[in-house]
């Protein structure tokens, strides 16, 4: 039980969650930079100033938020701590990072760039250029410490003015503005990146943070949907004509589904949350939208705004493989609350459950390699993959994390079964996340998965010292032995 040599070993993070330097560079504010720190029982919000001049917040989660009245604007307030403008100063710690990262032995590091830091509004006919050099930076020093670069362009936020001027993917004047994004990155690193994302976990983006979108009726969120998988298309037919050789992904959200019995209403309840849940990466995987999308438009009530071209646009910019991140499973049921949702389910007594309540389900990823694999038929990649934990550090920032390496090795032999028996092609795999940074879901810092320790608490406070844990070490000897410690 052994990897092939060319397979990718690495980990993955995002800009907002580990930058910083919100305000440096000449970059632009995010949609992200709106939104507060919070914990499990606190959720995150977006701060506003609505129209009578008060100020308030809407509950902001991954996947919903309510509705804002009109006139409402995103605030920055004094009195509240946001954590994307201080991430874990990856800005200025770049690379010391990298070089931790490199030396488990990493051959590849999926981040992503910041759209504001390169067009600070979104509206800008030429780049910003200290933007295109900070991340020049970091893909020179990748390449000369043997990583591979693995670029998501767009990771769950939009520049802010480009947000509140078309309200973000629910106009397509945002298309032009996401390729001419593209293009300049395309001209800028176009020898030098081979691995390109899209979008990160698209059937999870939606709100204001990740969508800049004001409403959260269904009907705008799947026609800015739509005009990102027309984006993404013309990004993939546009890269593939700058840079012959390159490969294009898009990152999906995935889970394993099981029906919550074998109750004929329960299995045919799980196919149906399925098909909400793939519509996305089959649409973009394939190059046109499946049969049933008109069954989930139909039951939701959307109408999707074709403009004459759309479909040739779509089939034109199909995806190269397929990238996905899994953290868990989910037990669907006839009755469940959840079960008419694109994401999420119900937990499953038969698994442990991580701190954070998360079903921990190792076979399931060797469920969803095989299930991609016969659906699509093209190269995969897991692109996140990890335990969300409290970590207790000693005096000298040293965690011992032995759940973190039953949890890595457990899912890393699943990993191996379904490429080395079940014939599964994947390119590679990138931990999430590989140095402890920003939760997405609950803005803190005490959801550490890292194998780098960082000294920082969820109000950004701490000296910012890096640490490796136990896990660094074990992770070093699985990726030089190419899997094979993991049997031993």
């Amino acid at each position: 039980m052994k990897l092939s040599e060319d397979f990718l070993w690495g980990g993955a993070t995002a800009d907002f969650q580990c930058e910083g330097g919100y305000d440096e560079g000449g970059r632009g504010l995010s949609t992200h930079d709106f939104e507060t720190d919070g914990n499990q029982e606190n959720p995150r919000v977006i701060t506003w100033k609505l129209p009578d001049g008060t100020t308030g917040g809407s509950r902001s989660s991954f996947f919903f938020y309510e509705d804002l009245p009109d006139g409402a604007v995103p605030t920055l307030l004094d009195d509240r701590y946001y954590p994307s403008h201080k991430g874990i100063d990856h800005y200025h710690h770049w690379r010391e990072d990298l070089e931790l990262l490199a030396g488990t032995g990493m051959n590849v590091y999926r981040f992503s760039i910041s759209w504001s830091r390169i067009f600070p509004t979104g509206m800008e006919e030429e780049p910003n250029e200290a933007g295109l050099a900070f991340y020049e930076g970091i893909i020179d020093f990748c390449l000369e410490l043997g990583m591979e670069p693995l670029v998501t362009i767009h990771h769950d936020n939009v520049p802010y003015a480009l947000a509140e001027k078309y309200d973000g993917w629910s106009s397509r004047e945002t298309i032009e503005c996401y390729v001419r994004y593209c293009k300049a990155l395309f001209e800028r690193f176009g020898t030098k990146v081979k691995y390109w994302l899209t979008f990160n976990e698209i059937n999870a983006v939606r709100g204001y943070a990740a969508c800049g979108t004001h409403k959260a009726d269904n009907n705008t969120h799947y026609n800015a949907v739509h005009n990102m998988f027309l984006a993404s298309a013309r990004a993939v037919k546009m890269g593939h004509e700058m840079m012959p050789g390159s490969m294009f992904g898009t990152m999906y959200a995935s889970s394993a589904f099981y029906p919550a019995t074998c109750k004929p209403e329960d299995v045919f309840a799980h196919m149906q949350k399925r098909r909400r849940t793939y519509y996305y990466i089959d649409t973009m995987a394939r190059g046109h939208y499946p049969a049933y999308a008109q069954d989930i438009w139909d039951r939701k009530g959307i109408t999707i705004d074709w403009q004459p071209g759309d479909e040739e646009t779509l089939a034109a910019g199909a995806l190269d493989y397929v990238t996905f991140s899994y953290y868990r499973s989910n037990t669907i049921a006839a009755d469940s609350p959840r079960a008419d949702e694109v994401m999420g389910g119900e937990g499953n007594p038969y698994l442990k459950n991580s701190d954070w309540g998360w079903p921990v389900d190792p076979l399931g990823l060797r469920y969803v390699l095989n299930e991609f694999y016969d659906r699509y038929e093209k190269p995969l990649f897991i692109v996140e993959n990890g335990m969300g934990a409290i970590d207790k550090a000693d005096e000298n920032g040293y965690v011992e994390d032995d759940y973190r390496i039953d949890y890595l090795r457990d899912h890393l032999k699943a990993m191996m079964e379904a490429i080395l028996v079940d014939h599964v092609d994947c390119l590679g795999y990138t931990m999430w996340a590989p140095i402890d940074l920003v939760s997405l879901s609950t803005g803190e810092m005490a959801k550490r998965y890292g194998f780098v320790y960082v000294d920082m608490d969820d109000k950004g406070n701490g000296t910012c010292r890096r640490t490796k844990k136990k896990s660094y070490d074990w992770m070093k000897d699985v990726i030089a032995s190419q899997g094979a410690s993991l049997w031993e």
